[in-house]
């Protein structure tokens, strides 16, 4: 299946049918973090019926025990942050996007705003960040391992500066390939989250932030179609399947 999409006065092509890319971890004894352990998947036994044909059941029948914030690429709201809780389910509306891919310089454990303004400068000068509302930030480059325990991992974060940035710049969606936009330990001040969502985040729960995406070495920095599938759960995070597509120019 292929559509045309106009966009910034160029018309592209855009083959639906074969992603470019799927950023999504899956939940399971895979990438993880924030000290809880892999999730648990276990057979309903209801007397002598059981929900598994290992077991002798007619049918797999299994529940799941995870933590959408610990375990696989998850999509998150500002209701992560409110007093009251916000579903994402209920505010995410907008699952296809014009994404600009970077890969900002990560010094020191982190990434700058002067290091992040550089790589957006350069998509920048090459009209990268026009019709743009979903950012996508690399930041472990080379690093293709999927079943990570992320955990006491001190992982690369973002300067606080980069997400009142974006959120001025208009992106309303920002994915990265770490457990948190924030620094793994910070006495709970999640200044990135915060400053991505303003002040008064009530009013941004349309905008989310997606991590522990992963993000592989072929997706080069530059501007694609973003398909974000967010699993519908009433809860400030869902798991979510971050989906790539090329823009092919005619």
């Amino acid at each position: 299946m292929k559509i045309n999409l106009h966009l910034n006065g160029a018309e592209y092509t855009i083959d639906l049918s074969t992603p470019f890319a799927d950023l999504s971890m899956p939940v399971g004894d895979v990438a993880r973090a924030w000290y809880i352990n892999a999730p648990t998947f276990s057979p309903v036994i209801l007397g002598d019926w059981k929900g598994s044909v290992a077991m002798g059941g007619g049918v797999n029948f299994f529940s799941i025990n995870f933590n959408p914030h610990a375990h696989g690429t998850h999509t998150e709201t500002a209701g992560h942050i409110t007093k009251e809780r916000h579903s994402v389910h209920e505010h995410f509306k907008n699952p296809f996007s014009i994404v600009l891919v970077l890969y900002p310089l990560v010094e020191d454990g982190k990434v700058s705003m002067v290091n992040f303004e550089k790589a957006w400068q350069e998509a920048e000068r090459k009209g990268g960040t026009k019709g743009v509302s979903t950012v996508i930030l690399k930041t472990d480059c080379g690093n293709a391992n999927r079943s990570r325990n992320y955990s006491n991992s001190d992982w690369p974060y973002l300067d606080a500066e980069i997400g009142a940035f974006l959120r001025t710049a208009g992106i309303d969606h920002l994915i990265i390939d770490q457990p948190s936009v924030d620094q793994e330990e910070d006495g709970g001040a999640l200044a990135c989250h915060r400053s991505f969502w303003g002040d008064h985040p009530e009013k941004s729960l349309h905008r989310t932030i997606t991590e522990l995406a992963h993000i592989p070495d072929h997706v080069v920095p530059g501007n694609y179609l973003l398909n974000l599938q967010v699993a519908p759960m009433q809860n400030d995070a869902a798991p979510s399947r971050p989906m790539l597509y090329l823009l092919e120019q005619h």
